[in-house]
C-alpha cells in the first residue's frame, strides 16, 4: 500500500534532515522529487500541480522562517496537505433518522463490488447495525449466487428475488422486507458494466429517485490508476455521489486513485479493501494515512486492530506472565494467532513508527511462510515441551520434532534461540520498567 511513493517520500525527507538550516533551494528540490514521486504513483497531473503549489506558499511563507527546526516543519506541511487532499478526516456512513438506513453499491464490473458489500455489512454490523444484503445485480451471472455465498459465510440474510426481476424493484422491495423484520441497515449491491454507459446509467439513476438511499457509495479498484478518476467523475456527475470505497489498495503500491479521487471529485473515501478476507475493510482516515505515507506509522488503526482482535482477559493474563518472566512456548503460539488475526504481517508492521513503508519493511523481509513453520514446530512438541523449552535440547527430541513439523533440526534450533532472545528483550523491559518507577535512568537495550 503506497510502497514506492511511500519509500520515495521518506527518502526525500532524509536528504532534507541531513541539513542544518533550509534555503529556498533546498525545499525548491525537495518539492521537485515530491512531484516526480506522485506523478509517478500515478496521481493526476492538475491534483499534483494544485498540491505542490500549496506546499511551496506555506513553506516559502513567515510559517516556516519562525519554526524553531524548518525540517520538520516541512514535513508537517506536506503531512497536513496529504492527509487534506485525501478529504482531511474520516467520513462516517449517513444514518437514516428513520431506519432502515439504505446503502446502494455502484461501481464497473471488477471493482469487487458484490464481495465489498458483504464486508461492509460485516464492519457495520460489528458496529451494532442488522443489515440485510439486497442482491440487485441481474445481468451477471451467478452475482446473486455469490452474494448467497459471502452472506452464508458471514451469517448475514440476503433479499433475493431472482434474476427475473427489475433491479428497482428488487431494491425496493428489500427496503420494504428490512423495514418489516427489524433490520435497520440495507446494502444494495447493483449491476456494473465493464464501462460506463447510457442504460446502465439510467438504470442506477432510477433506483437512486425512486428508493432514496441515505448513501450511495462508489467502488473503485485502486490499481487502475488514471482510469479511476474519470469513472469517478462520471459516476458522481450522474448520481452525485455520497462517497468512494477504494478495493485493492493492499495491491496498489503508487497510490495514485486514492489521492486523486478526492481531489476531483470533491467527495470522500470512506472505507478502503486491503485483503481478500471478508473482515478487510476499514475505515478511510486520511490523517493516519497521511502518516504511513510518510514512515510516521498508524499507531490508532494498529490499536484498534489489537483491540478487536485480542481478548482483554487473556492479554491480562499474558500481561501477568511477561511480568513473572513465565512466558512458554505456548504463550509464545498464542500470542502468533493473536497476531495473525490482524492481518497480513506486512501491513501490521507498516502500522509502526519508523516502519511504516518503503526500504525499512523490504529489509524486514517478513515471510507469512515461515511463521507457518513456526506454529508447525510447536504444535509438534509435548506440552510438557511447550511449557519447559529445555527439554527440547535432546537432540533425539529435536529430530522428532523436526520431522513432526516437516522442518529441519536447524529450524527447530532457530526457533528456540528466537524465544530465548524473545524472553531476554522482555526481562530487559521488565527492569526498564522497575528503573523507571523508582526515577533512575534509562538502561540500555542491547541488540542481538
Amino acid at each position: 500500500m503506497f510502497a514506492s511513493l511511500a519509500e520515495k517520500l521518506q527518502e526525500t525527507f532524509k536528504k532534507l534532515r541531513g541539513k542544518g538550516r533550509l534555503t529556498e533551494s533546498d525545499v525548491n528540490e525537495a518539492l521537485r522529487e515530491v512531484r516526480i514521486a506522485l506523478l509517478e504513483a500515478d496521481v493526476n497531473f492538475k491534483v499534483v500541480k494544485d498540491f505542490v503549489a500549496r506546499i511551496k506558499e506555506r513553506a516559502a511563507g513567515q510559517e516556516l522562517q519562525a519554526s524553531l527546526n524548518p525540517t520538520q516543519h516541512v514535513i508537517k506541511i506536506v503531512h497536513d496537505e496529504l492527509a487534506s487532499l485525501m478529504g482531511g478526516s474520516n467520513s462516517k456512513i449517513n444514518i437514516a433518522p428513520k431506519p432502515p438506513t439504505v446503502v446502494m453499491m455502484v461501481g464497473l464490473n471488477g471493482a469487487g463490488k458484490t464481495t465489498t458489500s458483504a464486508k461492509l455489512a460485516n464492519l457495520l454490523r460489528k458496529q451494532g447495525k442488522r443489515p440485510l444484503l439486497a442482491a440487485a445485480d441481474v445481468y451477471r451471472p451467478a452475482a446473486i449466487k455469490q452474494l448467497q455465498v459471502l452472506g452464508g459465510q458471514l451469517n448475514i440474510p440476503v433479499f433475493t428475488m431472482g434474476d427475473k426481476q427489475d433491479p428497482v424493484a428488487i431494491g425496493q422491495a428489500a427496503v420494504k422486507s428490512a423495514a418489516a423484520s427489524g433490520h435497520d441497515l440495507v446494502i444494495i449491491d447493483t449491476a456494473g458494466r465493464r464501462e460506463v454507459d447510457e442504460e446502465l446509467m439510467s438504470e442506477l439513476e432510477s433506483m437512486n429517485r425512486l428508493i432514496g438511499p441515505s448513501e450511495v457509495l462508489l467502488v473503485i479498484d485502486a490499481m487502475t490508476g488514471q482510469v479511476a478518476v474519470s469513472v469517478a467523475e462520471e459516476f458522481n456527475r450522474r448520481l452525485n455521489l455520497d462517497g468512494v470505497v477504494l478495493t485493492k489498495l493492499d495491491g496498489d503500491t503508487r497510490g495514485g486513485a486514492a489521492l486523486s479521487v478526492r481531489a476531483v471529485t470533491g467527495k470522500p473515501i470512506k472505507f478502503a479493501g486491503v485483503g481478500e478476507k471478508l473482515d478487510a475493510l476499514e475505515p478511510f482516515h486520511p490523517d493516519r494515512m497521511s502518516e504511513r505515507i510518510l514512515g510516521m506509522g498508524d499507531m490508532l488503526t494498529l490499536i484498534e486492530k489489537a483491540q478487536e482482535n485480542f481478548d482483554a482477559e487473556q492479554m491480562a493474563k499474558m500481561q501477568k506472565k511477561i511480568r513473572s518472566l513465565e512466558f512458554t512456548l505456548e504463550d509464545f503460539l498464542d500470542q502468533l494467532s493473536q497476531v495473525k488475526k490482524m492481518g497480513p504481517i506486512e501491513q501490521v508492521l507498516g502500522m509502526i513508527p519508523g516502519l511504516g513503508g518503503g526500504k525499512k519493511i523490504k529489509d524486514l523481509q517478513v515471510d507469512e511462510k515461515e511463521l507457518v513453520s513456526i506454529e508447525a514446530i510447536i504444535q509438534s512438541m509435548t506440552p510438557q515441551e511447550r511449557q519447559d523449552p529445555e527439554r527440547v535440547m535432546n537432540g533425539n527430541r529435536k529430530r522428532r520434532i523436526a520431522r513432526g513439523s516437516g522442518t529441519t533440526v536447524q529450524d527447530v534450533n532457530r526457533l528456540l534461540k528466537q524465544f530465548e532472545q524473545t524472553k531476554k528483550i522482555m526481562k530487559q523491559f521488565m527492569n526498564m520498567e522497575k528503573t523507571l518507577k523508582k526515577g533512575g535512568k534509562m538502561p540500555k537495550i542491547p541488540f542481538f
